[in-house]
């Protein structure tokens, strides 16, 4: 059964703080096949890469099929519905417009004894993509992943699928086909993430790699972080339902069940004002889980992981909040925007009883790469600004050197940095 917690309660301390340490990623110790794996790959390359996909994923692959072809992804594209093709074309779309909005703009200025200070924005040149495939078909994870990065003026997008029995979904790649993806490749794996981060003679390798994927995904991302960039190491998923007496208990069980269904130790949080609304969404989730037709992987999360905590007030529930550090949280109030000031760590925050959590996933234009495992503490969701990058601007006149130089050389002497302070006053024959 899910946890149940009153703030009211002696124990709820003990209790809530047990609820945070809950260790919900595989305990499988993955890190030592994984630098195994990489290794192997930076040392025969295609050869490990092809080796290995045929044995994990029980496919049938050279170093000549490794890459989509552009005919088979135009056929894959083909089988795509009408209705899933403007769908995606609708995501895209409203996904584009969002982080438009996020482009930074160049900033140079002259201060009042003339030097020039400022940022420039540059592109990343070249950015991998890992997206979960086979039987889980998740063409949304191409979209929040490839569009903020083609927004950005990233030139290179370059995705890997795994591609299990031989499997892939249409979808995926009609998704890849509408975000500007450049090349794609039906590998995955911590194979994979290695061809991205060090190349091979197939795979030229790239930048940054992001995108979520399985415990030797990001264990894989984890170890070849320095030698490329990452976006973040992904968790399970999570939401939490900030709500009181004014919610409607169908709704919050049905998007605590929503998070529940992506499995893999995801979590679903209720805090609630409202005493009667605790009791009516245990019952509601029960009731609605008996119609789900794949039950058994959300009825499992939910018991496992769920947790359903009523406090005497909101701002208790916000303060926990921010306790938790949630992927997602969503404020079923009739005033949400009241209690935004408050949270300061959340991966999205979702206002009111008409915006479940399911809807920025999809077609809200919000990406949906965000922060888990209370990462949110101190990280970002996925955006333009994860695929650019700042260069710093500075620039001196004969006089401002001047004014400058003789707390310059000053520091430098305090460091016993002779050379720092000489190549300053050189300038200025002191």
């Amino acid at each position: 059964m899910p946890l149940r917690l009153d703030s009211a309660d002696t124990d709820f301390e003990q209790r809530f703080s047990d609820l945070l340490a809950g260790k919900r990623e595989a305990s499988q110790e993955v890190g030592d096949v994984v630098a195994g794996i990489i290794a192997d790959v930076r040392k025969r390359g295609d050869e490990a890469v092809v080796e290995l996909t045929n044995r994990f994923d029980k496919a049938d692959v050279s170093a000549q099929t490794l890459r989509f072809t552009p005919e088979e992804i135009a056929a894959a594209s083909a089988r795509v519905t009408p209705e899933v093709r403007a769908a995606l074309q609708t995501a895209h779309d409203r996904i584009k417009a969002h982080h438009e909005k996020q482009k930074p703009v160049d900033h140079v200025y002259t201060d009042d004894i003339g030097v020039t200070l400022g940022s420039r924005w540059t592109a990343v040149d070249a950015v991998g993509i890992y997206v979960p495939g086979g039987l889980a078909s998740y063409p949304s994870s191409v979209l929040m992943n490839a569009v903020p990065a083609h927004v950005a003026g990233v030139k290179r997008i370059a995705m890997v699928v795994p591609t299990p029995n031989g499997h892939y979904s249409p979808a995926i790649l009609a998704a890849a086909e509408i975000a500007g993806v450049t090349e794609i490749y039906r590998i995955g794996g911590a194979q994979a993430v290695a061809a991205l981060a060090y190349g091979t003679a197939t795979i030229p390798r790239v930048d940054k790699v992001v995108g979520p994927g399985n415990a030797y995904v990001a264990a894989a991302k984890r170890q070849v972080f320095g030698q490329v960039g990452i976006d973040m190491i992904a968790g399970p998923s999570e939401v939490l339902v900030i709500a009181d007496g004014s919610a409607n208990p169908a709704w919050v069980a049905a998007d605590l069940i929503a998070q529940a269904e992506h499995g893999g130790g995801a979590q679903s949080i209720l805090v609630t004002t409202d005493p009667g609304l605790a009791d009516a969404v245990a019952a509601e989730v029960d009731r609605q889980l008996s119609l789900l037709p794949k039950q058994s992987i959300a009825r499992e999360g939910w018991e496992e992981f769920g947790a359903i905590i009523t406090v005497d007030s909101l701002d208790i529930a916000t303060e926990l909040a921010n306790r938790i550090a949630s992927e997602h949280v969503e404020l079923a109030v009739d005033d949400p925007q009241s209690l935004v000031p408050a949270i300061r760590h959340a991966g999205a925050i979702f206002l009111g009883h008409h915006t479940p959590e399911a809807i920025g996933d999809y077609v809200g234009g919000s990406n949906h790469v965000l922060p888990t495992a209370r990462s949110a503490r101190f990280a970002s969701g996925l955006g333009v600004l994860d695929f650019v990058k700042r260069t710093s601007i500075l620039g001196c006149t004969p006089s401002s050197l001047s004014a400058l130089a003789d707390a310059a050389v000053t520091i430098a002497e305090v460091e016993a940095l002779d050379g720092h302070g000489r190549s300053i006053s050189i300038r200025l024959n002191r």
